[in-house]
């Protein structure tokens, strides 16, 4: 196989970074872009510009990442920033999310599609709270694979002791979480130490890199696939010319293939056709848009679930944990209205049974009147008709919906059908 080959079948892998203000997050994927030479030049040039008007020493490197006049402004990260960057081992899609609290939706949104996160911490400030928030969402989101980036080590002296208290004290809360195993790493992401490139200044770290890690971390994009087959219908084809009929979507776990049977509409038949843009095909996978045609004529419109397998059974009411998105308070007995799959319906919070206090491990609050911004919760969730549900799997290939404020169309919330944290 020749070298170009090779390089175009790379895999890809999806990571997200978090972490508190100020722990160098944006300095951290800097420094990854530089070392790894994924920077052009003339953005490189004006960096070098803009870093000596600032009187900075050597190169901000944060800048290659918030690109906002905002953030530039105030010195923070604002947004989700996407990069994408690649070695001769893998490309790599990364979200660079906010640290500030009042942003943790974004952070959410950055991990929701990530299979590794990389959590900065300050090494002279550990573990903070921040830190276990964004621990905690990406438990929630089934994330499985967490790196912990020890950064300003070089402002410790290097320490060792003092990235062995973290270490020990991040790997008792990720594992209380049900994350095994975190890889940490000590890095200066401002010097260069063990990010792209070994450092020579902590003789006692003998592991490898954060680059190392991400080019070696197994990829995990077959999860979904791992599943039942789930497909929720978006469109009905219809040609009364022909009597064409067929049902248009996103498979979102599992596969289909021509001839196999499926549940829909609490009947059961089997696929004949399997149709897309360039023409027919016998199977179909997680992530592909296609057209079903089914054996037998049943009754189904935009929302309805065709699944094989384990079919979830359909409910008036579950339990599930979500994340404030909204200023606005969502309380107890609040009317809403819920998207699940393609599905909108009318819902109701049947009750917040418990608010998440992240500063502690026996801290939350039993039956709050609200959550809010930010804010996670165990809920019950009410809805006015019958919906196929199933617990959240495969970073939301299957059992996430929306909280959606009725009077204005703006989204209050993101759930996860089953979860619990404690």
């Amino acid at each position: 196989m020749s070298a170009t080959d090779m390089l175009s079948q790379r895999q890809t892998l999806r990571l997200c970074t978090a972490g508190s203000v100020d722990d160098g997050k944006s300095t951290f994927v800097g420094r990854l872009l530089h070392d790894t030479k994924s920077v052009l030049a003339d953005q490189l040039a004006s960096v070098e510009r803009t870093s000596a008007d600032r009187g900075f020493d050597g190169l901000d490197l944060s800048l290659l990442v918030d690109g906002l006049r905002a953030e530039r402004e105030q010195g923070i990260t604002i947004d989700v920033a996407y990069r994408y960057f690649a070695t001769d081992k893998r490309t790599f899609i990364l979200a660079d999310t906010p640290g500030h609290v009042q942003y943790t939706r974004n952070t959410v949104t950055g991990m929701s599609t990530s299979q590794v996160v990389v959590l900065l911490v300050d090494a002279r400030n550990g573990v903070v709270e921040q830190t276990v928030r964004h621990l905690t969402v990406a438990a929630l989101l089934g994330v499985k694979t967490v790196i912990l980036a020890v950064n300003k080590i070089d402002l410790v002296d290097y320490s060792e002791a003092v990235f062995d208290e973290i270490k020990a004290a991040f790997s008792a809360k990720a594992g209380d979480l049900g994350i095994a195993g975190p890889h940490v790493v000590p890095i200066s992401a401002l010097k260069g130490d063990n990010v792209v490139e070994r450092s020579t200044q902590m003789d006692w770290y003998a592991g490898p890199t954060v680059l190392e890690l991400l080019e070696s971390i197994p990829v995990n994009s077959g999860r979904a696939l791992e599943l039942d087959f789930r497909f929720y219908i978006q469109y009905v084809l219809r040609n009364h010319a022909t009597d064409y009929r067929a049902y248009a979507g996103r498979v979102n776990a599992g596969t289909i293939s021509v001839g196999d049977e499926v549940t829909a509409g609490g009947r059961t038949t089997t696929i004949t056709h399997i149709d897309t843009a360039d023409g027919e095909q016998d199977s179909a996978r997680a992530g592909e848009s296609v057209a079903l045609r089914l054996a037998d004529d049943i009754d189904l419109v935009r929302g309805d679930l065709i699944s094989a397998g384990s079919a979830p059974q359909p409910v008036r009411e579950f339990a599930a944990t979500v994340v404030g998105l909204t200023d606005k308070a969502i309380a107890a007995g609040q009317a809403v209205k819920l998207r699940l799959g393609t599905s909108l319906v009318r819902a109701r919070v049947g009750g917040v049974d418990k608010l998440i206090d992240l500063d502690s491990p026996a801290g939350d609050i039993a039956s709050p009147e609200s959550f809010g911004l930010n804010d996670i919760a165990h809920v019950t969730i009410q809805v006015a008709m019958e919906l196929p549900v199933e617990d959240y799997a495969a970073r939301g290939a299957v059992g996430n919906f929306l909280l959606i404020d009725q009077a204005s169309g703006s989204t209050l919330a993101a759930g996860l059908v089953g979860t619990r944290l404690r």
